[in-house]
């Protein structure tokens, strides 16, 4: 089943600020609380979790970004496997607040009710970790696009340290933190008369990992990964359009903990042309013609997408009468043959005239019958 939108599970505009996202998410947190919602119990559960995980992404500047670029598949790769889980979420403060002000207790029973024993998956950072997803943006020609381009990319990343193997610690050696006992997290209660508040939080000394390294590795100073430029050979698929995003998954930065790697989104900018207007697979063009080919009628040689066309003008042809050349414009993106380019005319009338040319038009003129019934009716209408 396909996820909702984060919008729609909190019931907010897309242009919404943090503080109405907020006010949303704590009216929604305060409905399903286990003891005024009358919802099934599993029910609460799931929809809890729900909004919570759109409230996850959407109050993060960061990921808001990139769900508002890439929907569900960009926010994907900053959470545990890609999916959302309880150890991703972040503001266990804003929801022990929003507890606090209803008077309710809250100690580990609403966490085990609502998720399930969330104390004990909170900060479990030892958990391996899908590594970020990145961005990257190619701007191609109208020509390109039609065709379809390979094209190499350096891409900076992050890549997981070879000496010490992605741990940060120098020969892979590590002890259990001291700070956490290895738990990873660390807790604190405070009492407020009948009601306790439980927060829990990663371990700042592992970064709840739960093991720290014995000696720094000295290659990645103990971050367990260090910056490279990897060379990628990107595939620009024929009739690919404006703002397309391609997808390369395991193409991003590394996981944590043996998690794997996050993905490669390439933004596709097709450049606009000088000649051409584009409209999904068909092509625009307006071409010029001069008044005497538009009158006698005359084959034009006239440009497309990567090449030429001959065009018959029909003797008589009016200004904008748009010519149609059937399966002459761009690939379809669903592969099934082409899309229609559209000429229309535009007929030049000379600006300036040499002599012989004006009497031949002043001749023209004197023998070019008139609509007198048209005429008649213009000086009755001044």
């Amino acid at each position: 089943m396909a996820k909702k939108d984060y919008y729609e599970v909190l019931g907010v505009e897309r242009g919404a600020s943090n503080d109405e996202i907020k006010k949303s998410y704590r009216r929604l947190a305060r409905q399903y609380h286990p003891d005024v919602t009358k919802e099934d119990p599993k029910d609460a559960e799931e929809k809890f979790k729900e909004m919570s995980e759109a409230y996850e992404v959407l109050v993060d500047d960061e990921k808001r970004k990139l769900y508002d670029a890439y929907g569900h598949a960009g926010v994907s790769g900053q959470f545990s496997g890609g999916g959302f889980d309880w150890s991703d979420f972040t503001h266990f403060g804003d929801i022990r607040d929003i507890f606090g002000d209803m008077g309710f207790g809250f100690g580990n029973s609403i966490f085990d009710m609502f998720f399930g024993g969330l104390g004990g998956a909170a900060a479990q950072g030892n958990r391996p970790r899908k590594g970020e997803s990145l961005r990257y943006d190619i701007e191609i020609s109208l020509e390109d696009a039609a065709k379809g381009i390979s094209q190499e990319a350096k891409i900076p990343t992050w890549a997981n340290c070879e000496d010490c193997k992605g741990t940060g610690a120098h020969g892979g050696n590590t002890m259990t933190c001291p700070t956490c006992g290895g738990k990873g997290q660390i807790s604190t209660t405070q009492r407020r008369g009948y009601s306790q508040f439980v927060s829990i939080q990663a371990c700042p000394k592992c970064n709840g990992r739960g093991m720290i390294a014995e000696k720094e590795c000295s290659k990645c100073d103990g971050r367990g990964q260090i910056r490279k430029t990897s060379t990628l050979k990107l595939e620009i698929p024929p009739g690919v359009e404006n703002g397309t995003r391609l997808r390369i998954p395991g193409a991003g930065n590394p996981g944590k903990n043996g998690g794997p790697p996050g993905d490669l989104f390439v933004v596709v900018h097709v450049k606009e042309h000088e000649l051409f207007k584009r409209d999904g697979p068909n092509i625009y063009l307006d071409w010029p013609i001069c008044f005497t080919d538009a009158a006698l009628g005359a084959e034009e040689e006239v440009p497309m997408v990567g090449g030429k066309v001959k065009l018959k003008v029909p003797a008589g042809s009016q200004s904008d009468t748009v010519f149609r050349l059937k399966g002459s414009g761009m690939p379809k993106t669903n592969g099934r043959g082409k899309g229609d380019q559209f000429i229309r005319i535009k007929i030049k009338v000379p600006s300036k005239l040499n002599k012989e040319q004006r009497e031949l038009l002043e001749k023209f003129a004197e023998i070019e019958p008139h609509d007198k019934s048209f005429f008649d009716r213009f000086k009755l209408w001044h």
